[in-house]
């Protein structure tokens, strides 16, 4: 259901993240430029930390479960506890080092840090409209054969795993 969501409505959750990501931006941007000298005042910092939180819930509710949706969507049933568990490790180490960079990416970077971030809003959205099937109303079993139709997959699904020969004795 979010995959679908995201894929009727990605161009307004896209438009929201990175419009959010962009407030954000220039809104340190323009108080604290490229120095980092400057200060907000209560009601600025207010609206920072409420942009902040409106991005982290407009995540929350649309791309941030697709790391774990995807994968437990389109693992086929014998690989599938190993796919999750590649996943929740891939998922833990991403998160360990942007968690570990952001602040000194923060020093560096400044204001641009968001449009950095920004940009990963948009490389996130071409992906998923190019890359990730609609998986609506799929069956998981069938899930070989929808990715071996797809343009870009297809070509790493062998026969055998999309016609289901495999599994006939």
């Amino acid at each position: 259901m979010v995959i679908e969501k995201i894929k009727d409505d990605g161009q307004s959750v896209s438009c929201s993240l990175l419009s959010l990501q962009i407030a954000v931006g220039v809104m340190i941007g323009s108080k604290f430029g490229l120095t980092g000298e400057g200060s907000f005042s209560k009601g600025e910092a207010n609206f920072l930390v409420f942009l902040i939180c409106a991005y982290v819930a407009a995540f929350s509710w649309s791309w941030g479960p697709l790391g774990w949706l995807v994968p437990s969507e389109i693992c086929p049933l014998e690989v599938r506890s190993p796919g999750q568990a590649i996943n929740v490790s891939v998922n833990m180490l991403f998160t360990f080092i942007i968690a570990q960079g952001f602040l000194s990416m923060l020093c560096h970077m400044k204001f641009g840090l968001f449009f950095f971030f920004g940009g990963f809003v948009i490389l996130m959205t071409i992906f998923v409209f190019f890359f990730l099937p609609e998986t609506k109303n799929v069956p998981i079993e069938e899930m070989n054969r929808l990715m071996k139709a797809h343009w870009f997959w297809g070509k790493y699904i062998p026969d055998e795993e999309a016609t289901g020969d495999k599994y006939t004795a």
